[in-house]
């Protein structure tokens, strides 16, 4: 009988063709078989989860991870254990506020320098600013980015500067030529005014004018955008137009902007540092129903972790999704596709994000039912809430986590 290295059994598997009890038996890192879940399969280590849910892990997209005068491997560290944490196994991190900011192959190498060794994996964005050119951007690709990030306004303040329309453009062409995607914080400038407004009061206006601008740029130029982080749900309309005329276009909203209504907030809660901003309690279950609609241009949703504005949001990932999902009836098929698979897709992991033969082994049991009180000292958005969801024990590349994640206790 083969022997694998690891053999992981649940009664919830998420697999690309539904819920079901199965095996997963990994070896070198990779899902060698996935069956029936009482399958004869030998394995070095073998784990019963039995009703305990196994999901892919999910892959976080935009991730802030570097923090004023914090040490850079440092903050890597941090960034990856609260992954683990909030069941996330790739990180897919922002170009900034960093420093460097990653706008040259220069800077991503110092940032994969000090990226190494993490027990999560960790991929990287290319910034786009002014002065970015193409072989700027064709040496981030060569160099392992695996896609490119600019801003219509402070999204990366204060590292990458607003692109003019005629800078976006240009950045779009050359990016479509490398056959990459631009992911894009879509708030205009003009809207913000000079100094931008405060975070709480920026106006779902500078999301439209802003998506506006993008559509009118990726329609000339067609290359796939995704707008990032979404939140007004007004302008939904607007995404789901641009596929009727050919427009590449799609979005990513943020746990916090689904289970947190701006009514909610305390005045010093970290959500109020949100750019675009936690909206009102009826904004929220607008955004749903753009995310839940047919033809929904919003593809993924990611923690918005941001620690140089003080919002800590990866370590509560899945528990914060999972439990407004369930208010909504939803099963964990639909967690998988917005935060592990569709991301993963989006940026080319194509060994991510799916329980598959042939798949990197990154594999989260998820106990759908336990419940938790998020302490009230944590500096999440969530201190004091109840969510739904307990992480761990987590494997990446099949290799279980030397420490347990917090949020199974």
């Amino acid at each position: 009988m083969t022997e694998f290295d690891i053999v992981v059994r649940s009664t919830r598997v998420v697999a690309p063709d539904g819920v079901r009890p199965a095996s997963v038996a990994v070896r070198d890192g990779r899902i060698e078989a996935v069956g029936a879940y009482n399958a004869p399969l030998s394995a070095t280590e073998e784990t019963d989860l039995g009703d305990v849910a196994l999901l892919p892990g999910a892959v976080d997209l935009d991730t802030g991870v570097h923090a004023p005068g914090q040490d850079l491997a440092e903050a890597y560290r941090r960034v990856g254990r609260a992954a683990l944490r909030g069941g996330v196994t790739s990180v897919v991190a922002s170009p900034a506020p960093a420093r460097p900011a990653i706008t040259c192959a220069d800077a991503l190498h110092v940032h994969q320098r000090a990226a190494a060794g993490l027990p999560v994996s960790v991929y990287f964005l290319g910034g786009v600013t002014r002065g970015t050119g193409p072989l700027d951007l064709a040496d981030l690709q060569a160099a392992g980015a695996v896609a490119f990030r600019g801003s219509l306004s402070d999204g990366g303040a204060p590292d990458m500067a607003a692109l003019s329309d005629a800078r976006l453009r240009k950045s779009m062409a050359e990016i479509a030529a490398l056959d990459s995607v631009l992911l894009v914080h879509a708030e205009d400038a003009d809207e913000l005014g000079t100094p931008a407004v405060s975070a709480e009061r920026r106006p779902p206006r500078a999301e439209r004018r802003g998506l506006e601008r993008v559509i009118a740029a990726a329609r000339v130029v067609g290359t796939r955008t995704h707008v990032c982080p979404f939140s007004a749900a007004e302008c939904a309309a607007l995404l789901a137009a641009a596929e009727s005329i050919g427009v590449a276009l799609s979005a990513q909203s943020c746990a916090h902007y689904l289970c947190l209504p701006a009514e909610a907030l305390a005045p010093d809660s970290p959500a109020q540092a949100c750019r675009p901003p936690v909206r009102s309690d009826a904004n929220r279950k607008a955004l749903w129903s753009a995310l839940l609609s047919e033809d929904s241009a919003i593809s993924t949703v990611g923690s918005g972790h941001l620690p140089a504005n003080g919002i800590h949001t990866l370590d509560w990932n899945l528990p914060a999704l999972w439990t407004a999902a369930t208010r909504r009836g939803l099963g964990l098929a639909d967690l998988v596709r917005w935060a592990s698979r569709a991301p993963a897709d989006l940026v080319g992991l194509t060994g991510k994000g799916r329980i598959a033969v042939g798949c990197d082994a990154d594999l989260v049991a998820f106990d759908h039912l336990r419940r938790r009180i998020v302490p009230g000292d944590d500096p999440s958005p969530y201190a004091g809430r109840e969510l739904t969801g307990g992480v761990g024990p987590v494997w990446v590349m099949g290799r279980r986590s030397p420490e347990d994640p917090d949020n199974s206790a």
